[in-house]
């Protein structure tokens, strides 16, 4: 599959995993659209600063955000191009869904 061309099972795997918490898909939305320490990003959550460091640590895994020192803080900023990758595998399964669904089709049309 010409997947396996842009990730590796490992890879897929942490993305999925990463992206399957709404957390962690909150914290990527707001590292999108600016970056942002981790403790910015914890007084968000009715959590714990460790439990949000995990988060991002999940996310930076995955590599759909990044992490700069800054001082004693570190900057947490998410990766466009890791995400425009996600998305392009997203859309690979689209077509070879779509693909087979067309074929049902096709089959069903012709009984």
């Amino acid at each position: 599959m010409v997947v396996q061309e842009q990730f590796t099972d490992d890879e897929v795997d942490r993305i999925f995993r990463a992206l399957a918490d709404a957390t962690r898909r909150d914290i990527l939305r707001r590292t999108l659209q600016g970056e942002a320490t981790v403790s910015q990003l914890a007084a968000a959550y009715d959590m714990s600063f460790a439990a949000v460091q995990k988060h991002v640590a999940v996310l930076e895994g995955a590599g759909l955000v990044t992490k700069q020192p800054q001082g004693r803080e570190r900057l947490v900023r998410g990766a466009p191009e890791q995400i425009r990758r996600a998305q392009a595998l997203l859309d690979r399964f689209e077509q070879i869904w779509r693909g087979r669904v067309a074929r049902l089709d096709e089959l069903l049309t012709e009984n």
